[in-house]
């Protein structure tokens, strides 16, 4: 995983933090290598609209131990924690922008305009036909610059 890459780069667990919205994070039972992916970073879990995540300790109550508010001080920060963030979030999802994508949809509006414009020179989320994605054509030699390229 790329958390277990970092470690390898010499990133202590209490160094990184993993962003992720509340409705995923209530998912994370059923990922690959639970429980010892919490112990490879902090999880720094955001409210997502109707996934608050106040609620998160009741519906993962054999986690909300390790259940903390943003005031964390340094001694919560020496050992991997769930750092609970109640924010105010857009109602869009990846999966949201990633069907947008393979439909030939615009985001516009939906993600940072720096993101959408990686997304697009990259052609990610596009359909997997040879040719019809952004990364199969010609790059726009202005594009490149942006990158250091060029």
């Amino acid at each position: 995983s790329t958390l277990k890459q970092f470690q390898v780069g010499g990133y202590r667990p209490s160094e990184l933090f993993f962003l992720i919205g509340a409705d995923a994070f209530a998912e994370i039972e059923s990922w690959k290598e639970y429980p010892a992916l919490l112990g490879y970073s902090h999880f720094a879990v955001v409210s997502r609209p109707g996934h608050p995540v106040q609620s998160l300790p009741v519906q993962m109550p054999h986690l909300a131990r390790l259940m903390t508010n943003p005031a964390v001080g340094p001694e919560t920060l020496d050992t991997p924690s769930i750092i609970l963030i109640d924010a105010s979030t857009a109602d869009v999802s990846s999966t949201t922008t990633r069907e947008l994508r393979s439909q030939g949809r615009p985001i516009t509006g939906l993600v940072d305009p720096g993101v959408q414009q990686h997304i697009e020179q990259h052609g990610l989320y596009t359909s997997r036909h040879p040719g019809r994605r952004a990364m199969d054509q010609q790059p726009d030699p202005a594009a490149g610059r942006l990158h250091g390229e060029g």
